[in-house]
C-alpha cells in the first residue's frame, strides 16, 4: 500500500502526510545540500524542523556559477567540493580543471549523501522536493554540466545546449533517463519525497518540445514505480522563457499530466490568458494583490499550486526583503496556495542562517507554518467575498470554515517607494458571516502571539475594529460554541 505523501483525498488543494493534512511552506537553502560537500545539512535540517518548515528542495545535478548577488549559494560549490552522481575517472580534464566524468558509473559518495539527507529529513518530518533536472540557461553554465561532451568520456556528439530540455538529442536524453531511473529507484522506499521533473524548463525556442520532454520523463517515472511499493507525486513547471511576456498561453492546469503545478512567481505570470505581475526577479517588489489573485484564480484547479522558489526579494538580506517574503507567504497560504522562497542567509558558512535572519524571517516562517497548520485544513477554503470594506492601503486574504472559524490576514500593500510604507494602519473591516457569538483574537505574524480573546455578537454587515498595526496583522474569528479555554 502506498504510504508516501499524497494529495489529500478530501481536499485536492492540500496534502496528506503520515495521516495529517499538510501545507508546503519553507524558507529553504538554495538546493545544493547534497551536491556541495561543504554544506552541513544535518544542522540545516535540524534547524528547519525547529522552525516548523514542512519542505526543502534538492537539486540532483545542476550547478551554478558564483555571482556578486549570491556568491555563497550551496548550489555554487567549488569544483573540488562538487559531488556529482557520476565519478570523476578521466581520462582527460573537464572544463573546471578536474578529471572528466564517467556517465556509465554511479558515484557512491553522492548516493550515500543523498540517502543520508532524505533519511534525516524524514526523521524530522520534512518533505523533500527532489529536482531531477534543470534548465541549463546559458553557455557558461552548460560548460559546467557533466552532460556536456567536453566534461565526460561517454558522449561524443556535438550538442546544442538550447536543446538540453528536449527529446531532440537522443544521446543526452539516454543519460538523463538513466539518471532519473537511478534516483527514482533509490528513493522509492521513502515516504517524504516527491519529484520535480525540471527546474525552470525552457531555453529551446519551441516550448512544445520542452513539454514533450517533460511528459516523457513523467511517463518514465510512472513506469519505473509501477511495480515498486511506493508511488510518488510528480511536480512540474510549464515550459517558459526565463523572462516571459506570457509563457505559452497559460492553459488550464487540469490539462497537465503531472500532479503538482509549480509556478515561479515572477512578472508576468499568465493563467488562462490573464497576466499577473507578481514582481520582478530580485527587485524587492511586494505585489501582494497579484499574488493573492493568482492563488485565488487557480484555486478552482483540481491540483495543488505551489509558488515554488519565490525569488523576488531574496538578495535583500534585511528587514525589507524579509518582510516582503513574510507578507507574500501569508498572502499565498491564506489564498489557497503553497509557498517557498530561497533564504540567502543559508550558506555553507551559515547552515542555520544568521543571528539576524533567525530573529526575523526564519522565526516568522515558523509562525506562519504553525498558524496555518492550526486551521482545519481539510475543510478550510479561501473566502473571496468575506470582507466588504477594509482600511485603505491594505490587501486582505481570508481562509476559513464558514460559520466556524475565519483567519483574516490584512497587510500593508504599499510598495517600497511609498514613503508611508510601514507606518501604522488602523480602522474597521466590514464582514459577512452567519449571526452568532464569535471569539475575536488578533495574531501577530512577527511575534507569533495572540491577543486575549473577546466575545463579539457578529452577523452580516458587521463592522469590526482592527487593532493598530504595522505591515500586517491576522484576525481570528472563531464561533464561541466551537472554542473553549480562550
Amino acid at each position: 500500500m502506498n504510504k508516501s505523501i499524497r494529495i489529500h483525498p478530501e481536499n485536492p488543494k492540500i496534502f496528506e502526510f503520515r495521516g495529517r493534512p499538510l501545507v508546503l511552506v519553507c524558507a529553504t537553502e538554495h538546493y545544493g545540500a547534497v551536491i556541495n560537500r561543504d554544506f552541513d545539512f544535518e544542522r540545516y535540517l535540524e534547524d528547519a524542523a525547529a522552525k516548523s518548515q514542512t519542505l526543502t528542495r534538492l537539486f540532483m545535478l545542476f550547478r551554478e556559477l558564483q555571482t556578486p548577488i549570491n556568491p555563497y549559494s550551496t548550489c555554487k560549490p567549488e569544483s573540488t567540493e562538487f559531488i556529482s552522481p557520476y565519478p570523476r575517472t578521466g581520462p582527460g580534464i573537464a572544463t573546471d580543471g578536474l578529471p572528466k566524468f564517467d556517465l556509465s558509473q554511479w558515484n557512491g559518495e553522492f548516493f550515500g549523501r543523498l540517502h543520508q539527507f532524505i533519511s534525516l529529513a524524514s526523521g524530522h518530518g520534512i518533505v523533500v522536493e527532489v529536482v531531477l533536472l534543470s534548465n541549463t540557461y546559458q553557455e557558461n553554465l552548460w560548460e559546467l554540466n557533466p552532460f556536456n561532451p567536453v566534461n565526460n568520456i561517454n558522449i561524443l556528439s556535438d550538442l546544442d545546449w538550447r536543446k538540453y530540455n528536449t527529446l531532440l538529442q537522443p544521446e543526452v536524453f539516454e543519460h538523463q533517463s538513466a539518471l532519473v531511473r537511478k534516483i527514482v529507484e533509490e528513493l522509492n522506499p521513502y515516504d517524504n519525497v516527491f519529484f520535480e521533473i525540471c527546474n525552470e524548463p525552457g531555453s529551446y525556442e519551441d516550448l512544445t518540445k520542452v513539454d514533450e520532454w517533460q511528459e516523457a520523463i513523467y511517463q518514465q517515472i510512472r513506469e519505473i514505480e509501477q511495480d515498486l511499493p511506493n508511488k510518488h507525486m510528480v511536480a512540474a513547471t510549464k515550459s517558459c522563457e526565463v523572462d516571459p511576456a506570457c509563457p505559452a498561453g497559460g492553459q488550464p492546469y487540469e490539462s497537465f499530466v503531472w500532479d503538482i503545478v509549480n509556478v515561479h512567481p515572477w512578472s508576468p505570470t499568465c493563467y488562462r490568458g490573464k497576466h499577473y505581475d507578481m514582481g520582478k526577479f530580485m527587485s524587492g517588489d511586494l505585489a501582494l494583490e497579484p499574488v493573492r489573485d493568482f492563488c485565488l484564480d487557480t484555486y478552482g484547479e483540481p491540483k495543488p499550486v505551489n509558488l515554488d522558489e519565490d525569488n523576488v526579494a531574496t538578495r535583500f538580506r534585511d528587514l525589507h526583503g524579509w518582510t516582503v517574503h513574510r507578507k507574500r507567504g501569508w498572502t499565498c497560504l491564506l489564498s489557497g496556495g503553497h509557498y517557498d522562497f530561497i533564504d540567502f542567509s543559508i550558506t555553507i558558512h551559515t547552515p542555520t542562517g544568521t543571528d539576524e535572519s533567525n530573529r526575523h524571517i526564519r522565526t516568522w516562517m515558523k509562525h506562519l507554518s504553525d498558524f496555518v497548520h492550526s486551521l482545519d485544513l481539510i475543510r478550510s477554503r479561501p473566502l473571496r467575498n468575506f470582507l466588504s470594506d477594509q482600511p485603505k492601503s491594505t490587501v486582505a486574504c481570508v481562509m476559513g470554515v464558514p460559520g466556524e472559524d475565519y483567519a483574516i490576514y490584512l497587510a500593508d500593500g504599499r510598495e517600497k517607494g511609498d514613503s508611508n510604507l510601514g507606518s501604522s494602519l488602523s480602522g474597521n473591516i466590514q464582514i459577512n458571516l452567519p449571526k452568532g457569538d464569535y471569539v475575536v483574537r488578533a495574531y501577530s505574524p512577527t511575534t507569533g502571539q495572540y491577543s486575549p480573546g473577546v466575545i463579539h455578537r457578529l452577523s452580516e454587515d458587521t463592522s469590526l475594529e482592527i487593532p493598530t498595526f504595522e505591515h500586517d496583522v491576522v484576525l481570528r474569528l472563531t464561533a464561541a460554541k466551537t472554542l473553549t479555554g480562550v
